[in-house]
């Protein structure tokens, strides 16, 4: 078990609120009852698009989980929709998106879009929570540049390398202490 999910810690997820979109009925049952043993008891389940929308535009959630191929519309596109909604309260929410069919080309869309983190289905509860956890204390700051507005997608948040640029061609910079000279 990771750190993220140790057994000696105790995390409340009681005033969480969560909208579950799944293609399937049962599908969404089965995650609202992984979420329930989590202790999130506030699940808003959807099987189409237009019912997220509709949950999106009149309540405020902690959290999404979502399935990609949702029935009425793919769901990145509700996504990059809700991305780029000035003045829902839900623009910001952490995404998690779950897929049973994740190829490259979808990881990468679903990222270019704005989702939080991707997890392939089968998951499983010990998974699905690490994952909770990790957007849970991600500090990752929102940007928009371009097309793209969602978490930062640079994981590292270091400094540029100290010492000389990348390449050796780079001209050396020496800056003067006088003001007087040049003038």
């Amino acid at each position: 078990m990771s750190a993220l999910a140790a057994p000696n810690r105790w995390i409340n997820f009681d005033k969480v609120s969560l909208l579950a979109l799944d293609q399937s009925s049962h599908g969404c049952k089965i995650l609202a009852q992984i979420v329930r043993g989590f202790g999130i008891r506030m699940v808003r389940t959807c099987t189409k698009s237009a019912e997220a929308r509709q949950a999106l535009s009149t309540s405020t959630f902690d959290l999404i989980i979502a399935d990609p191929s949702v029935e009425g519309e793919e769901g990145i596109a509700l996504l990059r929709w809700l991305r780029r909604q000035d003045k829902n309260s839900n623009r910001f929410v952490p995404i998690i998106l779950i897929s049973g069919h994740s190829t490259p080309a979808l990881v990468r869309r679903s990222r270019d879009c704005g989702a939080n983190f991707f997890v392939a289905k089968p998951l499983t509860p010990s998974t699905l929570l690490e994952r909770i956890l990790w957007v849970s204390r991600d500090k990752r700051p929102f940007v928009e540049v371009g097309e793209y507005l969602g978490p930062d997608r640079r994981f590292k948040m270091e400094a540029p390398p100290e010492g000389p640029g990348r390449r050796g061609s780079d001209a050396e910079v020496t800056v003067s202490d006088s003001e007087d000279e040049g003038a």
